[in-house]
């Protein structure tokens, strides 16, 4: 699964689980109660987006905001999984970013309307190619990284979350069935920030991958 990423992860995975406020900086730079349980909302297999293509504003967005994160992609189709086995059911990973248009979530959360809008249009997933799970041993404590126009804006550490892998797995699969190819997107560290046309992210975990978008 290499430069056809997204073509092979619609095929096989119906599905993005992704995790909110899953860092406490991020809860708390946001002005938001840090979470007793994982906070989770579902992003469209038409998000994705592969380096080369560009990430759109999506229409009627005035605030257009980059969150790095570590994306689990499962290997193995479970539900009820305890956090034993949780880690079987990894395949590997991706580096992704959770683009999301800021005000549109804002004005959602205001009137308790859902996210959808916000979070789910068209290249708001940006993605890696795969990451081999051997080539990510502790994945309990990775680096991240993002750049805009060659600045510094997130540079976290996945030890750092408030739930851990195992724990999301678990929880995750009591709702909803994991299935081969899906992917969970485990939440940002702090660093957020809005993003204009013709603006660049790089983002990157050191040693292992790193892409680049353009935003039109």
């Amino acid at each position: 699964m290499a430069s056809n990423t997204v073509s092979r992860f619609r095929e096989l995975g119906k599905k993005i689980v992704a995790v909110g406020r899953n860092y406490r900086e991020h809860a708390t730079e946001l002005g938001n109660v840090v979470p007793t349980k994982p906070i989770l909302f579902l992003k469209p297999t038409s998000s994705y987006v592969t380096e080369g293509q560009n990430i759109k504003i999506p229409p009627n967005c005035k605030s257009l905001h980059h969150e790095v994160e570590l994306g689990i992609v499962i290997g193995k189709t479970g539900n009820n999984i305890s956090e034993d086995q949780a880690m079987d059911h990894v395949g590997g990973y991706v580096l992704a970013l959770d683009m999301t248009a800021r005000d549109l979530q804002d004005e959602a959360k205001k009137k308790g309307h859902p996210w959808t809008l916000a979070k789910g249009f068209d290249t708001s997933c940006p993605i890696s190619d795969l990451i081999l799970k051997d080539k990510l041993p502790r994945s309990d404590n990775v680096n991240l990284w993002l750049k805009v126009n060659g600045e510094t804006k997130q540079n976290g550490d996945t030890k750092d979350m408030i739930f851990s892998i195992p724990y999301l797995i678990s929880y995750i699969s009591k709702y909803f069935t994991l299935e081969e190819g899906d992917v969970i997107l485990t939440g940002t560290p702090s660093g957020v920030g809005p993003v204009d046309k013709g603006d660049v992210i790089d983002a990157g975990i050191d040693n292992i991958t790193s892409f680049k978008f353009k935003i039109e």
